[in-house]
């Protein structure tokens, strides 16, 4: 395949997320991890322009700290449309506008929602005819947040976190989050986790099955009840986030305080995401939180998946 469609320009949009559960299993041979991890897609969002071009290039900017985003080959936006072309065959190129609305490096998926974004995107520009299971197969091989990215809404994630299952989740869920102007690496957060228990391995080893997401979470989240899944929710990864930026407990502590029905590291970290019972106190929450300094965030989810917009 060698030529575009007639469309000149796709626009699409894709979510970011948070992780409301996330259960880490014991380190593989292969140095990866099993995990069962309750996602939730929210309106923090990436949004991308996809236009005809005779090679691949980007352009980025956004509402938030775009400092640390690549430009080059190393970013997934553009990995995703190079692998699109080669398993098509597609022989052109793409120009991709990102907009940026999903804190970066902080746990929250935006380079992967940029990913899905830029593969439904290029998908429709060129013709290519993927449906959504071939194009989730693709985003699979760029990184395990981008088949949810694309699907979003509320999903349960086995395997290395991109074997999805759709869950069901009513009503509206609000959160606060907190970002921060360092990010941290997620190869690091795990070395640290493995670490961690290996020193305290009689208190917290990794669990012996294989890692589920705990069923009161599933009953929180069909109830559409912020309480019951604020007593439930956990993330693995955040003691060792947290052993890596002490400074963030204070956060933490200063965000339940101010009202947050739970508060807990989002991903590997650094963002941390503060659930509230609704929309009002989210707001209230919001600007408690930056009036003492925070850059915080308002969103809600869950939210579609990647989409076009027009």
């Amino acid at each position: 395949m060698n030529a575009t469609t007639d469309i000149r320009r796709v626009h699409v949009r894709a979510p970011g997320k948070i992780n409301v559960f996330f259960e880490v299993g014991e380190v593989q041979d292969d140095g990866y991890h099993d995990v069962a991890s309750a996602y939730q897609a929210v309106s923090a969002v990436e949004d991308v322009w996809a236009t005809p071009a005779d090679d691949m290039s980007i352009a980025i900017t956004g509402t938030v700290d775009i400092s640390g985003v690549p430009s080059d080959d190393r970013n997934l936006a553009i990995r995703a449309a190079r692998l699109l072309a080669h398993e098509t065959g597609f022989r052109g190129g793409v120009h991709l506008d990102i907009r940026k609305g999903v804190p970066v490096a902080g746990g929250m998926g935006g380079g992967s929602a940029d990913a899905a974004a830029a593969l439904v995107a290029c998908d429709a520009l060129w013709g290519t005819g993927l449906g959504s299971h071939d194009l989730q197969v693709l985003g699979a091989r760029l990184g395990a947040d981008v088949p949810f990215a694309l699907m979003g809404g509320t999903a349960i994630g086995m395997g290395r976190g991109d074997e999805l299952s759709p869950a069901l989740a009513r009503g509206r869920f609000d959160w606060v989050i907190v970002t921060s102007d360092r990010g941290l690496s997620t190869p690091e957060v795990y070395a640290a986790l493995d670490a961690h228990r290996r020193r305290h391995a009689v208190d917290i080893a990794p669990p012996a099955h294989r890692p589920v997401v705990d069923t009161d979470v599933l009953h929180a989240l069909r109830a559409g009840d912020a309480g019951m899944l604020a007593a439930c929710a956990r993330n693995d990864l955040q003691p060792a986030t947290l052993a890596l930026r002490p400074d963030l407990v204070a956060v933490l502590d200063e965000g339940e305080r101010a009202g947050a029905l739970t508060g807990l590291v989002s991903g590997s970290g650094p963002s941390l995401a503060f659930l509230a019972s609704d929309a009002e106190s989210a707001i209230e929450l919001q600007v408690l939180l930056s009036a003492a300094g925070h850059t915080a965030l308002h969103v809600h989810g869950p939210v579609a998946g990647a989409r076009i917009i027009d």
